[in-house]
């Protein structure tokens, strides 16, 4: 019996890749649990078991999934982030998980700068008001000389500060594991409490804690109009909290890239004329996934096929 891999990315399950191609050669069969969407637990429960590995996104990865998944060996994410698996719970059960280290970090830069510049301009805002034929205008901000906290500063934040630093901006920089080789003209360390209260603007690049950094609290203590970059989990922001600091002017804009549930269900957040959308779009560039694919693809090969 031909052993077998799941492919879980939207970017990769509904076209395929030609990447893939790499597993068929080495014999493996490639299952879809849920083409082109993100696998629900039941897709999971009924593609899963039977697979040796699996190429993941960043659909949830449950318990009840770990346990059925009594062949595998290998979960390979597409991505750096893993807090869509209980890692030490895979490994009790032999399954080694591994990461596509700094491999859509460029791709996730550019849409942060992207986000901070498209909420700086009000550029979807003048959009829609032209594409409705009422020409109206709001007065923007120029980003030299202004100030950003980058909240975790791997290869994805580095990658937003050297951007920022290109732009004029001053840069303040938090990681519970700072490095000082990354300390630049322009670009110094603070602690959580200063980096969130002393931005003009704030772009996320951390996982998740045990709850949200941006809660009705801090957003009190902020500066007034600041604007709120995400792409990186939608966990670090209390939506109830965001929409009244929207409300107040307290926040001028939220651009997010991640949502609780993705798709997401229609909500006052995000029908708010202050937040910008994208659809979890960050790491899916043509390079970004041509990168996230080939190392995901190596690290699942390096633990099922041996040499």
């Amino acid at each position: 019996m031909t052993d077998k891999i799941a492919v879980t990315p939207r970017s990769l399950s509904v076209r395929g890749h030609p990447l893939l191609a790499r597993l068929v050669e080495q014999g493996f069969e490639i299952v879809y649990p849920a083409p082109g969407e993100t696998p629900s637990e039941e897709d999971l429960l009924r593609a899963i078991p039977g697979c040796v590995g699996w190429l993941a996104g960043v659909e949830p990865i449950s318990l009840r999934v770990l346990d059925a998944a009594k062949e595998l060996r290998v979960i390979s994410r597409n991505g750096t982030g893993t807090d869509n698996v209980d890692v030490q719970e895979a490994e009790k059960r032999g399954i080694a998980v591994e990461r596509a280290m700094g491999a859509n970090a460029r791709g996730v830069a550019e849409l942060s700068i992207g986000l901070l510049l498209a909420a700086a301009r009000h550029i979807p805002w003048s959009h829609d008001q032209l594409s409705r034929g009422e020409w109206r205008r709001r007065i923007g901000q120029e980003l030299r000389g202004r100030t950003l906290s980058v909240i975790g500063c791997g290869a994805i934040g580095r990658e937003v500060a050297h951007m920022a630093t290109g732009l004029g901006m001053s840069v303040i920089g938090y990681d519970p594991y700072p490095d000082p080789r990354n300390i630049t003209e322009n670009f110094r360390y603070a602690r959580l409490d200063e980096a969130m209260t002393a931005a003009d603007a704030v772009s996320f690049h951390c996982p998740p804690g045990d709850r949200p950094i941006l809660d009705a609290p801090m957003l009190e203590r902020m500066r007034k109009g600041v604007i709120v970059v995400n792409t990186a989990r939608s966990e670090l922001i209390d939506e109830t909290a965001m929409l009244a600091a929207l409300d107040s002017g307290r926040v001028a804009t939220l651009a997010t890239d991640v949502f609780p549930q993705e798709p997401p269900k229609p909500s006052p957040l995000l029908a708010h004329e202050r937040v910008i959308l994208t659809p979890h779009a960050g790491g899916f560039t043509e390079e970004s996934v041509e990168r996230a694919t080939s190392v995901a693809i190596d690290n699942l090969l390096r633990v099922l096929v041996r040499r």
